[in-house]
């Protein structure tokens, strides 16, 4: 993929929007967030240190790539045993700090051998649950993958992987897009459109944990797009920009999980990106 990433997310953001069946923006209800959000900016986010590992930089940067590795799966989090009521990624994000500050990080060649079962004594889950078991097998496969990439392009190390990088968020993204599971392209119609979701949240991780200094260095960060996820649409939609055709409502309403890839899915995330 030629030229900058980020403006290409852009790009083929804005032609699924123009080509979108189920989705559409409502440009008054738009201009009134915009507004809105310039009038009474939402407080900059932090480095929640009750939820998330702090340690010496290297464990805290091995933290950051290793959780980044598994930020997916809400479709998931209903049948996840939940931490003292919180939700499905805290639930995660906890069970690795946990680790972490009592055992230090995995190294490269840990990751490649972590199990489902392993995962599932981090994170407090019960093996008991088949939805349960395949979504942690598909986090075993996630950091086997990591782990794998680390030794085969880095030595084993998370240092060199965001050393590599050489300050450019845009090129940690294309490298962690390397592995199967980063590479976040869907089709629609007849092109691709690229996402990037979770190799753009490790880059605005690190830079928030580590206060854009260090390993969270990026002179590009700006650059990042919205990161598409499940609640950015919620969230324009609570608000009103996004207009959902009303069978995709209702589905939606009623908790239906959509298939990934497909059409509508698609609409929401780059509609909501475009947004």
């Amino acid at each position: 993929m030629s030229g900058s990433l980020f403006a290409t997310i852009r790009t083929r953001a804005a032609d699924v929007a123009r080509a979108a069946r189920f989705v559409r923006i409502d440009a008054r209800a738009l201009a009134r967030l915009a507004e809105s959000l310039a009038l009474d900016p939402p407080a900059p986010p932090v480095w929640d240190v009750t939820t998330h590992h702090r340690g010496s930089p290297r464990s805290t940067l091995a933290y950051v790539i290793t959780l980044d590795a598994i930020n997916f799966g809400s479709g998931w989090f209903p049948q996840l045993r939940k931490r003292n009521g919180r939700s499905g990624y805290f639930t995660v994000a906890m069970g690795l700090k946990d680790r972490f500050d009592s055992e230090g990080a995995w190294s490269a060649r840990e990751l490649i051998e972590l199990s489902p079962f392993d995962l599932a004594r981090v994170t407090g889950q019960d093996v008991e649950d088949p939805a349960v078991v395949e979504l942690l097998a598909l986090f075993a496969t996630a950091l086997n993958d990591l782990g794998a990439f680390l030794e085969r392009r880095h030595a084993g190390s998370f240092s060199a992987l965001v050393d590599a990088a050489e300050g450019s968020a845009e090129r940690l993204v294309r490298s962690l897009a390397e592995m199967t599971l980063y590479r976040d392209v869907s089709v629609y119609g007849d092109f691709e459109v690229p996402f990037y979701k979770r190799a753009q949240i490790t880059a605005a991780d690190l830079s928030l944990a580590f206060g854009g200094e260090g390993y969270g260095r990026f002179e590009d960060l700006a650059d990042l797009t919205a990161f598409a996820d499940n609640l950015v649409p919620h969230v324009l939609r609570m608000e009103g920009v996004l207009q959902y055709r009303r069978r995709l409502g209702e589905r939606i309403d009623a908790g239906e999980v959509l298939d990934h890839g497909s059409p509508e899915e698609v609409e929401i995330r780059a509609v909501g990106v475009h947004a």
